[in-house]
């Protein structure tokens, strides 16, 4: 009877483990994005995007629980600790902006479960520490962008520049990476202003702006409500350049914006002019496969930046989950610490914005192959080689 015992035990452990060794639990991947509020023009295409991953990984099926955290920084943290204790996730994605990514940080650090991050400050991932070696990210650096920024400035003859952002620690961040490059471009900030996301008006810090006489201004926003400063300085006369950050690489900047954002310069990844790139462009396959995924699912000229950070998350776990497989199966806690070491090596990865090799000092893992420079012309976006 004692053998027969253990010969049952046997096989439901096998059962359990599959054949050859390969585990048969599933594997969870718990979302938060934002979905509603002033980000939702960001958040539903990560959305969208989840439902074009696929179903199964290394013989694996995946569980893909997406939650809106309506850019509510108390509810992203909300959703992250939902995910990890109630849905025993072995990674979370999310969330979309830079305030909610980084209040998550302690809950996944605590829980020991790796996070991939769909916004684009870089102290989300920097300076590397225990609690950071679980994160990574998926959007450039703003560093990156910056520089982008201020090296079209001054190949446009800029000389001062007025800046006006968002008053969170986005607006706050791409200050301080703007400012940290300005000097060495030639360039001097002669006004430092600020609004919050929600508000619905800006005369104030736009007539503080208009009397420094700067030569472009730049807004530190990202969506719909990054609209409203250039709106405003149109209506009050502005006719210097303007620049945005690659957070308003969407079509609906575009459509709040209007005409006001005509002749707008900004930097983006390559997948938002992905037919415009050149032949050679290291990620113009793999962003092409994504833009027609996409448009595939929601229609021809749907698609955006912001579903592209999704993606390529999405990529990432498709590259780092068959190497973590090997090692342990999903739903325990070995399992996601190689995931983590997993994502931490991945080299040379093809994505929508560029091309990702991850190392323990750097859970980005892009370079200047992830930026472009656009504008935006009759209402769409332009090249600029």
């Amino acid at each position: 009877m004692k053998r027969i015992e253990k010969t049952l035990l046997a096989l439901a452990g096998a059962a359990l483990m599959g054949v050859g060794g390969g585990a048969w639990a599933d594997i969870n991947v718990g979302v938060t994005v934002s979905a509603t509020g002033p980000a939702a023009s960001l958040g539903i295409p990560e959305k969208n995007t989840f439902s074009l991953m696929p179903k199964t990984i290394a013989g694996q099926k995946i569980n893909y629980i997406v939650l809106d955290d309506a850019s509510d920084t108390t509810t992203a943290v909300a959703n992250t600790r939902k995910l990890i204790t109630e849905h025993k996730v072995d990674v979370v994605v999310g969330s979309t902006v830079t305030p909610n990514s980084l209040a998550m940080i302690d809950a996944v650090a605590e829980a020991q479960v790796p996070m991939i991050s769909m916004a684009a400050s870089a102290r989300i991932v920097e300076p590397m520490d225990a609690k950071k070696k679980w994160v990574f990210k998926t959007p450039q650096n703003d560093i990156m962008m910056a520089l982008a920024i201020a090296s079209h400035m001054q190949a446009q003859g800029v000389k001062t520049v007025a800046y006006i952002g968002f008053a969170d620690a986005y607006g706050e961040g791409w200050y301080g990476e703007f400012n940290k490059v300005a000097a060495s471009k030639g360039l001097s900030i002669v006004a430092n202003e600020r609004y919050n996301r929600t508000d619905t008006s800006v005369t104030g810090q736009v007539l503080k702006i208009m009397a420094a006489k700067p030569d472009a201004v730049l807004v530190g926003g990202s969506g719909t409500p990054a609209a409203l400063p250039q709106k405003t300085l149109k209506e009050r006369g502005y006719a210097g350049k303007y620049y945005q950050t690659h957070g308003v690489a969407n079509n609906d900047f575009l459509r709040v914006g209007g005409k006001d954002v005509e002749g707008t310069f900004l930097p983006s990844g390559p997948v938002l002019v992905v037919d415009q790139l050149p032949a050679d462009h290291p990620a113009k396959k793999s962003a092409k496969t994504y833009v027609t995924e996409y448009e595939k699912a929601y229609g021809k000229g749907s698609v955006s930046t912001f579903g592209g950070h999704a993606w390529d998350a999405g990529l990432l776990l498709q590259a780092a989950i068959p190497v973590a497989i090997k090692k342990a199966q999903p739903g325990t806690p070995q399992f996601r610490a190689a995931l983590r070491d997993a994502l931490e090596a991945v080299k040379e990865l093809p994505g929508a914005h560029g091309v990702f090799t991850m190392s323990p000092n750097d859970h980005l893992g892009l370079d200047q192959r992830a930026r472009v420079m656009v504008k935006i012309e009759n209402n769409t976006w332009k090249y600029q080689p």
